[in-house]
């Protein structure tokens, strides 16, 4: 057996220049960064989720135990021991030999053999921060240095321990002789080839998180997650594209609704505006005719005014109102005289015959047609100023 040791080392200056122009690089951080997001986003869903979507870190950890097999399972927060099981037959034939006594999800685990802790030398390094992006090559050339064995007697890996500052690291070199690796990889019989790598134990027998199976002999497993993976992404894929499809298309459509409606806003408006401007006209024209009516005779008035001036032998045949112009006609035995009965009225504005009279052989009178002009209210103010002017004249002309 050989002893864990583990003890303090530094690598050596050639290696310290080598690195400097790397050093500082954020690579190494931002990988352990996004693998603690994605345990810390998993962390949050239920055990059986994350066991559906492949993001709980599982193997399938296989021990010597004696003449039998040890089974546990890790799945990052601790192992769990399975059962124990006798070493399958060398000559038990073709396929897994833990098949039967596997289920068929935990059948696709990647399994894992762990060496004893005294199958292993451990050492403890103290390497620049630029040396975390290729830390098992650069551990590697440590191997003659810390440990009595050559690289190529050896199959060895590393880990990173934890971090000094911002420049140095801890690292840990885990280094087992070929010789021993393929002595436990002969014990296991037929069980080898379904191996994905070999681990070790520490000092409390939990894994230590390294692969001590040579590149060669590493068996690439096949994630049985990986075309469920790639259908997921796919599909959600095409479910991200035709969510912004859609969201476009809703958009499009908001947009055209949008667009009726301030087209039926501006043809409200317009027919409100329309039928405003008809109402102001309506009131205008309202205002217009009552005022005209309000500045003018009525028909009435008129009338009663003909009755009080007209003699007792005239006869109307006809009285007819047009705008301002008067028009009568009729017999009248004083036909001469009626332009001086008509003169002064208020109602009424230059009387005068149109045309001459005639006389009538059946009544023996004469036949008139007489004009006159209505008085409105702008007439009234008209006369009015005319007569306030001739008053102020009349005035002027006493005063000479």
């Amino acid at each position: 057996m050989m002893a864990v040791v583990e003890q303090s080392g530094t690598a050596s200056s050639g290696l310290r220049g080598g690195f400097r122009r790397v050093e500082g690089s954020l690579r190494p951080r931002l990988r352990d960064f996004r693998a603690w997001w994605t345990r810390s986003l998993a962390s949050w869903l239920p055990a059986r989720l994350r066991d559906l979507f492949g993001l709980s870190p599982q193997r399938l950890l296989l021990r010597r135990s004696g003449s039998g097999l040890e089974l546990s399972l890790w799945r990052g927060e601790g192992v769990r021991l399975l059962a124990d099981v006798p070493m399958p037959e060398p000559a038990s034939g073709e396929g897994d030999p833990l098949a039967a006594l596997l289920s068929p999800r935990m059948a696709e685990v990647p399994r894992w053999l762990v060496l004893p802790a005294s199958a292993v030398l451990r050492r403890r390094l103290t390497l620049p921060a630029a040396a975390g992006e290729r830390l098992r090559e650069v551990l590697g050339f440590e191997i003659d240095r810390q440990t009595p064995f050559t690289t190529a007697e050896v199959s060895y890996d590393a880990r990173v321990l934890g971090h000094r500052g911002d420049d140095q690291l801890e690292a840990e070199l885990v280094v087992v002789p070929k010789a021993r690796l393929d002595a436990a990889l002969e014990g296991l019989g037929p069980l080898a080839p379904t191996l994905v790598g070999v681990d070790a134990a520490d000092a409390t027998g939990e894994p230590l998180g390294v692969n001590l199976m040579g590149g060669a002999q590493r068996r690439r497993r096949d994630d049985p997650w990986r075309r469920r993976n790639a259908v997921m992404l796919l599909v959600a894929a095409a479910a991200l594209s035709a969510g912004m499809w859609q969201m476009l298309a809703n958009r499009e459509a908001a947009a055209e609704v949008f667009a009726q409606q301030v087209d039926e806003a501006v043809r409200q408006a317009r027919a409100a505006s329309l039928q405003k401007r008809q109402l102001v006209d309506l009131v205008e024209g309202g205002a217009f005719l009552q005022a005209t009516r309000a500045g003018r005779p009525t028909m009435v008035e008129v009338m009663d005014e003909l009755a009080r001036r007209l003699p007792d032998g005239t006869y109307l045949e006809k009285l007819s109102v047009e705008g301002d112009r008067v028009l009568l006609i009729g017999l009248s035995n004083e036909a001469s005289a009626l332009v001086g009965r008509l003169q002064g009225s208020p109602l009424w504005t230059s009387p005068a015959l149109a045309g001459a009279l005639q006389p009538d052989p059946r009544t023996r009178m004469d036949r008139f047609t007489l004009t006159a002009t209505l008085t409105t209210a702008s007439t009234a103010v008209t006369d009015a100023r005319g007569g306030t002017a001739t008053a102020e004249a009349a005035d002027a002309a006493g005063a000479r």
